[in-house]
C-alpha cells in the first residue's frame, strides 16, 4: 500500500529553505566580520542549521500528510455527537496535552526557569500554561455550541490582563505575554485548528470560516493570565513570608 507520505516533500523542503536562507546569510556575516569562531565550532553551528532543515522539512511534512488530517477527522467525529457538551471536556483535555507537547512552550519554560535562577519552576510554569489553554479550548468548543461572538471573550479577557499587569512583579508580566505568543505554536495552529474548523462543519447553523476560527486567539489570551495569577499568588506568597519574617525578627529582638 503506498501511503504517499512524501508527496510534495521537494516543495515543503524549498519553503524551510527560503524561510532559514536570511538566517544563514546573517551567521555567515557574523562570522566573517564580527566572530571568527574556530572551525570546529563552525561545523558544529553548520551541523545544526543542517539539522534544523531536515527536521522542520518532516515536521512540515509530517503536519501536512498527518496532524491536519487527522485533525479535521476528529472534529467531524466530535461534531457529530448527539451531547453536545461532552466538548467542553474533551476540549480541556486537547488544549492541556497540545500546550504540554508544544516545542516552543517547552523552549520557553526551560529559559525561564534557567535565568530566573530557579525562582519560577519549569514544571510549574509548564502546567500553569496546560491548565490555562486547556480551559481556553473548552471556552472556545462554548463559544463553538450556541454561537457566542468572540468579542465577548476577547475584549474582557484582555481588559483583565492589563488590569492584573499593575499587580504582577516584572519577571511574570514579560513572561505572560510571550506565553500568549509561543502558546500559539505548530501543535495549536495545525492540529486545535484543523479540529475546530471539522467540528464548525457538522454543528448546523455554524459557519467552519466564521466560527472554526478565532480559537488561536483564545489560546493566546489563555497564558497571559495564567501566568499573570501565577505572578500574583506569588507575590502574595512573597509578601505574607516578609511579614512572617519580620514578626519573627521582632518577637527575636524583644526576647532579648
Amino acid at each position: 500500500m503506498n501511503l504517499h507520505i512524501f508527496e510534495g516533500f521537494g516543495s515543503t523542503m524549498q519553503e524551510v529553505a527560503i524561510a532559514l536562507l536570511p538566517l544563514a546569510i546573517l551567521f555567515a556575516v557574523f562570522h566573517f566580520v564580527f566572530l571568527k569562531l574556530p572551525p570546529q565550532r563552525l561545523i558544529g553551528i553548520t551541523i545544526g542549521f543542517l539539522l534544523a532543515f531536515l527536521g522542520l522539512s518532516l515536521f512540515l511534512q509530517g503536519v501536512h500528510i498527518g496532524f491536519m488530517p487527522f485533525g479535521e477527522k476528529m472534529g467531524n467525529v466530535l461534531g457529530g455527537l448527539s451531547s453536545k457538551w461532552l466538548l467542553i471536556p474533551i476540549g480541556f483535555v486537547i488544549g492541556f496535552f497540545a500546550i504540554y507537547a508544544e516545542p516552543a512552550v517547552a523552549v520557553m519554560v526551560e529559559q525561564a526557569e534557567k535565568v530566573s535562577g530557579g525562582y519560577i519552576p519549569e514544571k510549574l510554569l509548564l502546567y500553569t500554561l496546560s491548565i490555562g489553554v486547556g480551559i481556553s479550548v473548552s471556552l472556545s468548543m462554548v463559544r463553538l455550541i450556541f454561537g457566542f461572538s468572540l468579542w465577548y471573550f476577547i475584549i474582557p479577557g484582555y481588559i483583565i490582563a492589563f488590569v492584573m499587569a499593575r499587580y504582577v512583579p516584572k519577571t511574570f508580566m514579560t513572561i505572560a505575554f510571550d506565553s500568549g505568543g509561543v502558546s500559539t505554536g505548530p501543535m495549536t495552529a495545525t492540529f486545535v485548528l484543523a479540529m475546530f474548523t471539522g467540528i464548525a462543519g457538522q454543528i448546523d447553523g455554524r459557519d467552519p470560516l466564521l466560527d472554526g476560527f478565532g480559537m488561536v486567539a483564545m489560546v493566546a489570551l489563555a497564558p497571559i493570565l495564567s501566568v499573570l495569577t501565577l505572578g500574583i499568588l506569588y507575590s502574595r506568597k512573597e509578601k505574607s513570608q516578609y511579614v512572617s519574617d519580620g514578626s519573627r525578627a521582632e518577637a527575636h529582638h524583644y526576647d532579648r
